[in-house]
């Protein structure tokens, strides 16, 4: 039985694949001639400390939320720069409250025409990093707490993850390369690293690792295909519009979301096929009797909860990050298949149903796969010579 299934779910993921030369190639042709370089001056940054609020003031004309907007003036004293310690008077305001400024807060300061361009300067933002340092300490904390040198480990395969994306796949994109190849290459040192990182050198996280290449395969087609379909451009959001804004950068908006789309799908893989093949293994050591057949239909059982609970996370996550936008079509009242028929929700979408059914294709060719290689002693050694030669137990 689990052959027909490993059979088929391997099928689709060639099939799939042999649409990519030729999309990518097409990709390639959208992407637009490059633009003479514009020559700017690059804008200073500088963190300072409000000192004084010496005015503020209720803007009722710009309350074009129906929130109560504001207007403050504020003295604030540069931390850095040529100019440090200098005091300066600045003009800010919000659409409500929580935006205003208090005597003692720290802000960044913006002068958009380099350091000497103090006459223009003015508050950028409020400074928040120190809180998001001390967020993610935190949270390194509790992982090591509760999951000791797996946790630990774990952290390290984030940094390799956060590493491989800044260093290498955004320069690339940025240097006009093809944003799918770029991203999928980086998607599979990332599964790599930060498998093996995280669960170890062993024989199940082998298994779980190729049933990732394996889907990984199956969700790009699927992504070509739907993207296809649905004749999707890469332009649903605002940060592709100020990207195609951009003189210097020719990016391939279309690969861009694509790899997205990747990206997204293989941070729920990860825990989808370790989760699988070490339920697969467990049942495996409670009853070393069980055939194959039998451990792939109980594997596969426990592997039909996981694929409900996480289509439903999938669902809920993409709905909250498109949520302002969900409003917005409410308050101004389109029409429910004009708000669908917008490259937004489409995306979206798009998004949520190639995670999906990546999910489902992962359970039972991890589960397959499991149960191939972890269902007697004999496969268990075929795998850790082909799969994990770092592997050294018996």
């Amino acid at each position: 039985m689990f052959r027909r299934w490993l059979i088929g779910l391997l099928s689709l993921g060639l099939i799939s694949l042999t649409t990519l030369p030729a999309t990518v190639w097409a990709q390639e042709e959208l992407s637009a001639p490059a633009s003479p370089a514009i020559a700017t001056v690059e804008p200073a940054f500088y963190r300072a400390r409000v000192v004084k609020i010496v005015a503020e003031q209720a803007e009722e004309n710009f309350n074009i939320t129906g929130a109560p907007a504001f207007s403050q003036t504020v003295i604030v004293r540069l931390l850095e720069g040529p100019q440090k310690d200098m005091e300066v008077e600045v003009p800010y305001g919000g659409l409500n409250d929580n935006q205003k400024l208090r005597e003692g807060e720290k802000v960044i300061m913006l002068a958009p025409n380099g350091p000497d361009d103090l006459e223009r300067l003015h508050v950028f933002d409020k400074y928040r990093l120190p809180s998001l340092y001390g967020i993610i300490a935190f949270f390194f904390f509790l992982t090591i707490l509760f999951a000791r040198w797996r946790g630990a480990t774990s952290l390290l395969g984030l940094g390799v993850s956060v590493a491989i994306l800044t260093l290498f796949v955004v320069p690339q994109i940025l240097a006009g390369k093809n944003p799918l190849l770029v991203i999928l290459f980086g998607s599979l040192v990332i599964a790599t690293a930060s498998i093996y990182l995280a669960h170890g050198f062993n024989r199940r996280t082998s298994v779980a690792l190729v049933s990732t290449l394996i889907t990984v395969c199956i969700a790009i087609g699927l992504s070509l295909i739907f993207v296809a379909m649905t004749k999707l451009f890469g332009m649903g959001s605002e940060e592709a519009f100020y990207l195609q804004t951009v003189p210097a950068a020719q990016i391939n908006l279309r690969g861009l979301l694509l790899g997205g789309i990747i990206i997204g799908a293989l941070g729920v893989l990860d825990d989808i096929t370790t989760a699988q093949a070490a339920a697969v293994d467990e049942i495996a050591k409670a009853n070393p009797q069980l055939p194959r057949s039998e451990l792939f239909a109980r594997g596969l059982s426990v592997g039909r909860e996981h694929i409900t609970a996480l289509v439903n996370t999938l669902v809920l996550a993409y709905a909250g990050a498109s949520f302002p936008a969900l409003l917005l079509f409410t308050i101004y009242e389109r029409p429910f298949w004009v708000v669908m028929n917008t490259e937004l929700i489409a995306e979206e979408v798009v998004r949520t149903l190639v995670g999906s059914i990546a999910l489902m294709c992962a359970v039972p060719i991890t589960t397959a796969l499991a149960a191939h290689f972890l269902g007697s002693r004999r496969s268990i050694k075929k795998l850790g010579a082909v799969v994990s030669p770092f592997d050294t137990t018996a």
